[in-house]
């Protein structure tokens, strides 16, 4: 018996796709899935490579009879097993390209899926997960991680309940410099296939992490966007894909955002920094001080938010996000397994025959991804434009 009273009584069982040897957010994904102890990594196609899939399985203590030498023979063969031994959901932690194979085949099948970003290779690909996702009433949840730190939660319930007032302004930065230089030119896999059209997809710089920044300002503030107007560059010459952009978007109450990307930027590392203006207050968070928010009202002395879970000022979306007493530093690991936490509850829910919410959830979902794809789509037209305004609502856009 798996169920008692709408409870499952058992850990959720993970497939984790990608992440093989020399992978970077394979691992990170695998570690903040099991963090709050309600999953366990079971199966695994690690490499598109077999015999590397199958020799990277004993870093994640899979077993061998569960170390598959591909995502298709993954699918195949957990959905002909028992359901008391199946997968619950598969991660995929792959380049771009493959995002969207991987996932079709996994919710055909019946599995929920937890998706690295951008969700796939294109907008077409995007709008047909959305499709696939409603058909098969599976869970899907998209691993915009910054969306999980306690500070982002805190911000977005204060927000969306007014207390900053109308909101006028948005300005969202992810600045890098890792790409100063052709890295992907000495072959590192990291910068090879994101450089890489036929891989990451119709944009470089402004795909892998102008999407965080996009993403960010959506999450907290919840305003709908009209139109945008972008501008992307090469700056390192030889290169395929844009390393730098910016772009200015206009929301449907009025309200003017901005989101700057760059990976040529000399010495920064993950500088992800919002800012966010309404008529009643401002606030400031910057990813590399995660514990920290600036809450900032003409006239009165400047408030410095600490993640403290016990702290009245606290709300219930901030506290939720918490695992730790104030002092105690919670961060990357954390934020990307409240992604991992909240979607957890939509699985559980599903496995007990339990109703659950799908379009207006705490964490990133599918339609969240089809967003970010219209996004990257919107932004290279714009710029191949020189800037022209495009439209940017998507008929399948969270509301």
């Amino acid at each position: 018996m798996e169920t008692t009273n709408g409870a499952l009584n058992r850990k959720l069982r993970m497939a984790l796709v990608g992440g093989g040897q020399g992978a970077f957010i394979g691992r990170v994904h695998a570690t903040a899935a099991v963090l709050d102890n309600r999953a366990a990594l079971v199966a695994g196609a690690l490499s598109s490579n077999p015999e590397k899939a199958k020799a990277s399985a004993p870093a994640y203590d899979i077993a061998e009879s569960r170390a598959y030498a591909s995502f298709a023979e993954l699918v195949e063969k957990e959905k002909a097993l028992p359901a008391s031994e199946r997968i619950d959901f598969v991660t995929v932690a792959t380049p771009n390209h493959t995002h969207f194979s991987v996932a079709k085949a996994a919710l055909e099948a019946g599995f929920n899926v937890i998706c690295d970003k951008p969700m796939t290779f294109d907008l077409s690909q995007a709008e047909e997960l959305v499709r696939l996702v409603e058909q098969s009433g599976c869970v899907f949840a998209l691993s915009h991680n910054y969306t999980g730190y306690p500070l982002v939660r805190q911000a977005r319930e204060m927000i969306q309940s007014g207390e900053l007032g109308e909101i006028q302004a948005i300005r969202s930065n992810y600045i890098q410099g890792w790409l100063r230089t052709r890295l992907e030119a000495s072959d590192q896999k990291q910068a090879a296939w994101r450089t890489d059209p036929s891989k990451s997809g119709a944009a470089g710089c402004f795909g892998d992490i102008g999407t965080h920044a996009y993403n960010l300002g959506r999450y907290m503030t919840g305003l709908l966007p009209t139109s945008i107007s972008c501008h992307l560059r090469i700056f390192e010459t030889g290169r395929a894909l844009d390393d730098y952009g910016t772009a200015i978007i206009k929301y449907d109450n009025g309200a003017l955002g901005t989101v700057t990307a760059s990976q040529i930027s000399h010495g920064r590392e993950n500088d992800v920094t919002i800012e966010i203006d309404g008529t009643k207050g401002a606030l400031q968070w910057r990813q590399e001080n995660p514990n920290e928010m600036i809450v900032r009202r003409n006239g009165s002395p400047h408030q410095i938010y600490t993640r403290d879970p016990n702290a009245p000022f606290m709300n219930s979306l901030g506290k939720a996000a918490c695992r730790l007493p104030s002092g105690h530093p919670e961060a990357f690991f954390e934020a990307f397994a409240n992604v991992y936490r909240f979607s957890y509850d939509a699985m559980v829910a599903r496995a007990t025959g339990a109703t659950f919410e799908k379009r207006d959830t705490v964490y990133p979902n599918v339609y969240d991804g089809v967003e970010g794809m219209y996004f990257i789509q919107q932004c290279v037209a714009s710029s191949q434009q020189d800037g022209a305004w495009v439209p940017m609502r998507h008929a399948a856009a969270r509301r």
